[in-house]
């Protein structure tokens, strides 16, 4: 593995050695040493969580960061080519991380130097990284990825996380409930590629009575800044809430993740429930990142 662009990019073998890797490192088992080591970070578009958790991942086992956070203040103000700009950070960078709100730039990065990538998400498209620190948050949380009962419920459409999260659990044999508004449901792509490999789904607009089928809820936000017509986010904004009453019935193993930041779609009373697990899920970004820079940068020697 000499980057990471796409969940597809993964073997299941590779997924799992990861997630055992970030698990040794949370317990201390292991501390890879990344000192003398510079990761490049290009967000260029808004991010909290995940530029903080790889800077922290990386200062924390030795390393240094550089960070760039959209393009004001840099040449390609000037008309500075992506390429041209990226060749340039790879001079002085062991690796590279990057966000942007086109779909393909981080493979595109990949093809044009010789240094790891890591996709940040692109678009609409992908964020495996994320995935991978939603499987460590399933894993820690049910015990296993096999045979679980998962549904996703927001914009399924835009949403990169959720694409990227059904493509990491397709090889773990899941049962998977699609919640969404029609016009925002999971991409047809993706649906042939669970119904060529015999994954269960079903898709559904509704959240009433599901939560007790469930192992693991996963939400997204509609994400706003995805659609060409505001009007036509207002007609969707707020569809779906997840609230006590919602999780009326679930089990007690039963865990609500969000990838956030979120807005209105999980209400705060959730948050001192048993079923709440988004801010430990953010947390474990750090060990995950912390494994997948290790790995990379280790195999790039």
């Amino acid at each position: 593995m000499k980057n990471l662009i796409s969940m597809r990019d993964l073997a299941p073998q590779e997924t799992l050695a990861l997630l055992q890797l970030a698990e040794d490192i949370e317990a201390k088992r292991v501390r890879p040493d990344l000192s003398g080591r510079l990761a490049a970070l290009l967000f260029f578009e808004p991010s909290t969580r995940t530029h903080f958790s790889f800077d922290t991942a990386m200062k924390r086992l030795g390393g240094q960061t550089l960070s760039m956070s959209g393009s004001g203040g840099t040449s390609a103000q000037k008309g500075e080519s992506l390429a041209d700009t990226l060749k340039t950070i790879s001079m002085y960078a062991d690796l590279i991380v990057i966000r942007s709100a086109i779909e393909g730039a981080a493979r595109y990065a990949a093809e044009v130097i010789d240094i790891p990538v890591i996709n940040a998400g692109d678009g609409a498209n992908q964020h495996p990284t994320q995935a991978l620190l939603d499987l460590y948050s399933i894993r820690k949380t049910q015990g296993r990825l096999e045979d679980l009962s998962i549904a996703l419920v927001g914009d399924l459409k835009f949403g990169r996380t959720a694409h990227s999260l059904v493509q990491a659990l397709a090889r773990f044999r899941p049962r998977f409930s699609f919640v969404s508004p029609e016009h925002l449901g999971m991409p047809y792509y993706i649906l042939e590629d669970l119904q060529a490999a015999g994954v269960s789904y079903r898709q559904l607009t509704s959240l009433d009575g599901l939560a007790c089928e469930l192992d693991v809820m996963y939400v997204t936000r509609i994400q706003r800044e995805r659609f060409a017509d505001p009007e036509e986010y207002e007609k969707v904004k707020g569809c779906y809430v997840v609230n006590r009453a919602t999780l009326a019935g679930a089990r007690e193993s039963m865990r609500v993740l969000h990838p956030l930041p979120r807005v209105n779609e999980i209400a705060a009373e959730v948050d001192t429930t048993r079923h709440a697990y988004y801010f430990q899920q953010a947390h474990n970004g750090v060990p995950v990142r912390q494994a997948l820079l290790a790995t990379l940068l280790e195999a790039a020697e």
